[in-house]
């Protein structure tokens, strides 16, 4: 059996790749290293803006590991332009899955990025294995193994969060919500 831990990053400034986290998010970070501390982690893989890095650096300096940064976790780009009705673009994206707005990317396209970060972790021998992204990119990964999952339960995502997905023989996890910030 092996576990992939999917994090939510934790509350940060703003939405920009070098957003850092707030003072709340600093002290989730700390409560994150609480309860992974004993998972036996044994691979981490974080998106490489700043807020989720540093998500998830308390826990790595904790058990000496590196994080490893992968482009693949970046947020989804939506679309190249701000959109007063960028909500209602989104939720369209998660009905209609290559729906891709000017500048941006299909739902398809960002979750096919994400998928091939988790399988290629599932390969490399490790058991279990902590990966830190952004709300919208993590609900299409979660989508790509749960079709039921969608912009309601985007919409639902909290920071942090943090989804269990237990993959045995199957090619489909178990996912279970553990955590809810």
């Amino acid at each position: 059996m092996k576990c992939v831990y999917i994090v939510r990053h934790c509350k940060a400034a703003g939405q920009e790749p070098d957003a850092p986290l707030t003072e709340a998010g600093v002290q989730q970070a700390e409560e994150l290293v609480k309860f992974f501390f004993k998972k036996e982690v044994d691979l981490i893989l974080s998106s490489p803006f700043e807020r989720a890095y540093r998500t998830i650096l308390p826990l790595a300096d904790k058990l000496g590991m590196e994080v490893a940064l992968d482009n693949r976790l970046a947020e989804r780009v939506l679309f190249s332009e701000n959109h007063a009705d960028w909500r209602d673009r989104l939720r369209k994206t998660y009905e209609d899955l290559d729906l891709c707005y000017e500048g941006g990317e299909s739902s398809n396209m960002a979750m096919n990025r994400a998928v091939s970060v988790v399988l290629e972790a599932l390969n490399s021998g490790k058991k279990n294995i902590v990966i830190v992204s952004h709300g919208n990119l993590i609900s299409l990964l979660l989508k790509h193994f749960d079709n039921r999952i969608g912009f309601e339960e985007w919409e639902a995502m909290s920071n942090p969060d943090l989804f269990h997905l237990t993959f045995t023989a199957e090619d489909k996890p178990n996912i279970h919500r553990i955590w809810a910030g």
